[in-house]
């Protein structure tokens, strides 16, 4: 086949440089080539760079969505800049927020292969509809996910608040629906994370660990170490006067601030300069019970200037990355001569 032509005419970004030959209209084949294009390389081999898809947006979500008002589920919701159906806080992850008033209930229904649900305030139960099984009963601090096909009922004792994460978009993009069940509906309770936390913090090695957190895992991801198949979650501890590390990897994640004084904060930003801080970082307040986005790809470090300790808990999509092996997580740290450099190791 000769080469196409560009008869001296400039190319736009992503243009088809090659037209598909002409067929008589009434061609059989006709349909099976009316959706083909043909682009030119050099310019549609990033179209995040070009513009032609959104960057994820490094985005706030304040703890006054779920403080006031009736039951009901809040979407963190970022489709209309991302440019996908909605809900969606990133392209393959959904935050929420759901509010259950004391005495009431409401039903979580929705296409995914894992589901996570964290209970910032209150207490109550959530059990299977149309199906077997005893109720989940849970209380603040508490973390439960969710498999495949799991529709639940979720039953406030008291004013209540959970945070859910799940991947619908994710599945909403293959166009695709889950059908069996990776894992079985597992609790972690507070007690039990904060214990394993405090393990890790009495080790005399982690003085110099670039984060003091406890990974959520399952027995069945012995690999990728992961809560679910695809979530991945920490929990994690910043200390009064910590100034961490910044670290960077190619997952999102959707944090959740679980308690926290004036004065804690995480630093976001493209590049490192020379002494391993953040250039031209974008601050982010922390406020309990709030929720942020961090996009992937940048580096970000947590600083506790308020005097208390604060926790956060992190949910990315590091379960799926990690077993395709596109995480890519790389810690900056200071060397003993006072320099910096960037290892994949946190410790």
């Amino acid at each position: 086949m000769p080469p196409p032509s560009s008869s001296g005419s400039s190319l736009s970004p992503g243009s088809v440089v090659v037209a598909p030959p002409q067929h008589d209209a009434h061609d059989a084949h006709d349909h099976h080539i009316a959706a083909a294009r043909y682009h030119d390389y050099r310019h549609a081999s990033n179209p995040l760079s070009d513009g032609m898809i959104g960057e994820i947006p490094l985005v706030e979500f304040g703890a006054d969505l779920h403080q006031h008002g009736g039951t009901r589920i809040v979407p963190l919701d970022n489709a209309a800049v991302l440019g996908c159906s909605g809900p969606a806080t990133s392209p393959g992850l959904c935050a929420n927020f759901v509010r259950i008033r004391g005495g009431e209930a409401l039903v979580t229904d929705a296409n995914t292969t894992s589901q996570l649900l964290f209970v910032m305030r209150g207490t109550g139960t959530s059990s299977a509809v149309d199906a077997d099984g005893p109720p989940i009963s849970w209380k603040a601090g508490d973390l439960f996910t969710l498999p495949a096909r799991s529709r639940r009922l979720h039953a406030a004792h008291d004013d209540a608040a959970l945070y859910w994460v799940h991947d619908e978009p994710l599945l909403r993009y293959l166009g695709v629906e889950a059908t069996q069940r990776q894992f079985t509906p597992t609790l972690y309770r507070r007690e039990a994370i904060l214990e394993a936390l405090e393990a890790v913090v009495r080790d005399p090695s982690s003085a110099t660990a670039n984060r003091l957190s406890v990974l959520l895992g399952n027995r069945l991801f012995p690999g990728t170490k992961t809560i679910t198949h695809v979530l991945w979650a920490m929990f994690g501890l910043l200390p009064v006067g910590a100034d961490q590390a910044p670290h960077r990897h190619q997952s999102v994640a959707l944090d959740l601030v679980v308690d926290a004084q004036p004065g804690c904060y995480t630093m976001v930003g493209r590049t490192l300069a020379a002494d391993g801080s953040i250039k031209d970082a974008r601050r982010i307040d922390w406020q309990p019970h709030a929720a942020f986005v961090t996009p992937p790809g940048l580096w970000h470090s947590h600083h506790n200037q308020s005097g208390q300790p604060a926790h956060i808990l992190p949910i990315q999509d590091a379960g799926l990355h990690t077993f395709l092996r596109t995480l890519n997580i790389l810690f900056s740290r200071r060397r003993p001569d006072g320099t910096t450099e960037v290892a994949d190791q946190a410790g």
